[in-house]
């Protein structure tokens, strides 16, 4: 059989050895991460960390749970991503269904989807959209994190082309038994969508979860920002006077440890999502949905 042949055994040792080439690669820098966070103040100022830990020492973990700021920005940044996902997929998944309709079905199909087209391709700059943003009254408030970024016509491309893949006769069925659009969308379309549900939510989660700038733009209280804009706020501009903490404590610990657990801390909910999130991908999208 092909997958017995010479060539394909050699294609697949190659193949796996590139991939655990490249899992390492990615996994590598996390390590060291972890390593300095979990390592004491000597070691980590002399750079002599690598992926052990130099002197174990948890200070750097208390130091960071002890901190308001960095609490209060960790449930921030949890609730954007819970608030602004499930917005995203909710508008992704009606534009998507409405869009995969033939122009016979929903008039107008084509212009509606250049619109979304054209808003992926051109944006009015910086300065148009703060005005906009600041004309909403949405400055300085929860919502400038979630509604700005709210529909993504990347995915609402993904989500449309496999609503397009879906068998039609499973739609005709349903409205042949009086269902109408929507419950023809939620009972029969979003069942066997939870593969693109799921790329959706992770790409939306990711997104939030990593977004630093527009917490920087359109929040002026530190307290607000989320952990992104906060890591960078630390991290970047070397600022350490958001930490509350006191400097005769700081001469105790070393701020690359606490950076390092930091971040570390805030890479880790995304990492801990994910695996649940992947069972999606592997799975057939709609086998046997049709039957005979």
């Amino acid at each position: 059989m092909y997958y017995k042949t010479t060539g394909y055994r050699i294609f697949n040792v190659f193949n796996i050895c590139f991939l655990v080439f490249l899992a390492v690669l990615c996994i590598i820098p996390l390590i060291h991460v972890l390593a300095v966070s979990l390592s004491a103040k000597s070691a980590a100022d002399a750079n002599l960390v690598s992926l052990w830990p130099v002197g174990f020492s948890l200070e750097a973990y208390k130091k960071t749970a002890a901190n308001p700021l960095f609490l209060h920005s960790l449930w921030v940044s949890v609730l954007r991503t819970v608030v602004g996902t499930a917005i995203t997929l909710f508008i992704t998944f009606l534009a998507a269904y409405a869009l995969s309709k033939e122009n016979s079905v929903f008039r107008g199909r084509n212009v509606y989807s250049w619109i979304f087209v054209f808003s992926m391709i051109f944006n009015g700059g910086l300065v148009p959209f703060y005005i906009v943003i600041q004309k909403l009254g949405l400055i300085n408030t929860f919502w400038v994190l979630v509604l700005p970024g709210a529909v993504n016509t990347f995915l609402v491309i993904l989500m449309l082309n496999f609503f397009r893949g879906i068998p039609k006769e499973l739609e005709e069925a349903a409205l042949i038994d009086g269902a109408g659009h929507f419950r023809t969308l939620f009972s029969i379309f979003l069942p066997i969508s939870m593969p693109s549900i799921a790329t959706v939510a992770l790409f939306s989660m990711v997104f939030h979860w990593n977004s630093w700038f527009d917490g920087l733009l359109y929040l002026n209280n530190a307290k607000d920002f989320p952990l992104a804009t906060f890591l960078q706020t630390v991290i970047i501009q070397q600022d350490m006077s958001s930490m509350s903490v006191d400097p005769k404590e700081m001469e105790m610990i070393s701020q690359t440890t606490v950076k390092a657990a930091q971040i570390f801390i805030g890479s880790a909910p995304i990492l801990i999502v994910y695996p649940f999130l992947q069972k999606y991908f592997v799975k057939g999208m709609t086998v046997g949905s049709v039957k005979g």
